[in-house]
């Protein structure tokens, strides 16, 4: 791939060539969502926030609870009563409507799962005191503790249908099919879903990181900021990050009020294509 970047046009320059996936006189007026400051280099520092709200547009949504497994169930104390409350309210917008879907995944790193990756790299080979592990690369209860917690956990049919799955990475989408496909990406994908609303623990790790996958790959993002934990001391900056870079934070009182009252189904393709990995639309 050539790296000759001497074609790229300036910006004042670009604005004048058709764009057919733009509405280029929308592009041009000042953003609503974006805030600067006078004094740094082209006025920053800078923040961002979503440009969209859920209300926006029909939708195809899916819950993805992320690591709500028994094994952290500690750390799920004050959100589980929430975890609840929108569990409750996608099932009963599922069973309405076409376009919602609920995943569960659980963390299942284990000292003697075979593989040692960069995770495990960063954190270290220390820690692993069976009584009170300090290395969080890993499951220490067992099997157990691989299980969704009790009060929120998915039904058998759900099982069955594949929307429960164990992964090995932050990420909920870097987890691979036998073809090396996405494996939650494909179960969205073949339901066109468009828009991602996640959950779980922890916020700082698999949620954040979850984020960002499910953005680059053309979704849109929600983290439901009462509803997701962590056991470090990062939970007000992960969401900060969060809500100024790939997804919208949103309230469980929020949500569940979309899903009841807000929630309109989208048609198939609308928004987000599904031959591209990064969700972009044909044509």
């Amino acid at each position: 791939m050539s790296s000759d970047t001497s074609d790229v046009p300036t910006l004042r320059e670009a604005l004048q060539r058709p764009c057919k996936h733009r509405d280029m006189a929308l592009a041009l007026e000042p953003m609503p969502n974006y805030r600067n400051t006078p004094g740094g280099p082209n006025d920053t520092p800078i923040s961002f926030w979503a440009a969209w709200n859920l209300e926006d547009r029909p939708r195809r949504i899916a819950l993805l609870l992320d690591d709500c497994q028994e094994e952290y169930r500690p750390y799920a104390g004050e959100i589980l009563p929430n975890l609840e409350k929108i569990l409750g309210a996608f099932r009963a917008a599922r069973s309405a409507h076409d376009g919602v879907c609920i995943a569960w995944s659980a963390w299942s790193r284990r000292f003697d799962d075979g593989i040692s990756n960069a995770m495990d790299r960063w954190y270290g080979p220390r820690g692993l005191r069976p009584d009170t592990p300090e290395n969080a690369a890993y499951v220490f209860t067992g099997a157990a503790g691989l299980e969704p917690l009790a009060e929120i956990a998915p039904t058998q049919a759900e099982r069955d249908a594949g929307w429960f799955y164990h992964g090995k990475h932050l990420d909920m989408f870097w987890t691979f099919d036998e073809t090396g496909a996405s494996y939650l990406d494909e179960k969205l994908k073949a339901h066109a879903i468009d828009t991602i609303v996640i959950v779980g623990l922890w916020t700082d790790e698999c949620v954040l990181s979850t984020a960002y996958a499910g953005n680059s790959r053309g979704y849109d993002v929600v983290v439901v900021g009462d509803a997701v934990d962590t056991a470090t001391d990062n939970q007000k900056i992960a969401l900060t990050v969060a809500n100024s870079t790939v997804a919208k934070v949103l309230t469980t009182d929020e949500v569940v009020q979309y899903m009841e009252t807000g929630f309109v189904p989208g048609t198939p393709g609308a928004v987000k294509g599904t031959r591209f990995p990064d969700g972009r639309k044909e044509g």
